[in-house]
């Protein structure tokens, strides 16, 4: 399994908990507003040295809430990652996984096995726009994104639901198509989306465009909250991933 690397304690990863966070390698998706980029393409990776990440989190785990894997797309290693959950529940440890929801397969195996805990994705929208891919694979990508989220609702899985906010875009069709789809519990997490010189994007040209929103973060949240929906906000953007556990 290809990692960029762990962090034993982390407070940003996943909305008011404390995660040992582990980056995987790898991505289907080209967003052009992406820090993780060279992870997502497979840069600056190393194989994961899984006895020693395991000696680390049994050190760790009463500090934490969840183990908390991200990437790039970790479903991408789908079958080497079950095998490492495996062991991470061995040690009683809850599991967290941020996953772009679009690889359904190898995510209901996993759900089926009773290997995670909690989900967390991005509403990425318009998709055609923050996919990074042409029309119709973005279309279809989109197809599959709403069915892992009926995949998570239908196993009652606790979710955390992004919107990455970009300015100059009406992502509200999307984002009202996605939440009829879900039946389970969850919370939205607003992130606007920001560029140089906190973050390093896949596209600077994109992001000079389309980071650094505003009005369109507020709009979301009204409209969000008018539904009754629990909002929060990232009002300062973390810069790019910092992991640990690196040769």
């Amino acid at each position: 399994m290809l990692t960029s690397g762990w962090k034993s304690v982390s407070m940003v990863d996943v909305h008011g908990k404390v995660t040992f966070t582990l980056w995987l390698c790898g991505c289907n998706l080209r967003c052009p507003f992406c820090h993780n980029w060279r992870i997502a393409e497979g840069l600056d990776c190393f194989p994961l040295d899984g006895e020693k990440l395991l000696d680390e989190l049994e050190s760790s785990k009463s500090l934490i809430d969840y183990f908390h894997i991200t990437g790039g797309e970790p479903l991408m290693q789908w079958r080497e990652l079950g095998a490492l959950l495996a062991e991470v529940k061995i040690l009683g440890v809850p599991v967290s996984l941020n996953t772009n929801l679009t690889i359904v397969n190898p995510l209901e195996r996993l759900l089926k096995a009773d290997l995670v805990d909690h989900i967390a994705t991005d509403i990425k929208a318009p998709p055609v726009a923050l996919y990074g891919l042409p029309e119709k694979a973005s279309e279809g990508l989109w197809r599959l994104f709403l069915k892992g989220l009926k995949t998570v609702s239908e196993y009652g899985l606790q979710l955390e639901l992004r919107i990455p906010v970009a300015k100059g875009f009406d992502a509200w069709p999307w984002v009202e198509e996605a939440l009829r789809g879900i039946d389970t519990d969850f919370y939205i997490v607003l992130n606007p989306l920001v560029g140089k010189p906190l973050t390093n994007p896949r596209d600077e040209i994109w992001c000079s465009n389309h980071c650094w929103p505003s009005e369109e973060v507020e709009a979301l949240r009204e409209k969000l909250e008018g539904l009754g929906v629990e909002v929060y906000t990232n009002h300062l953007a973390e810069g790019p991933a910092r992991q640990t556990g690196v040769p």
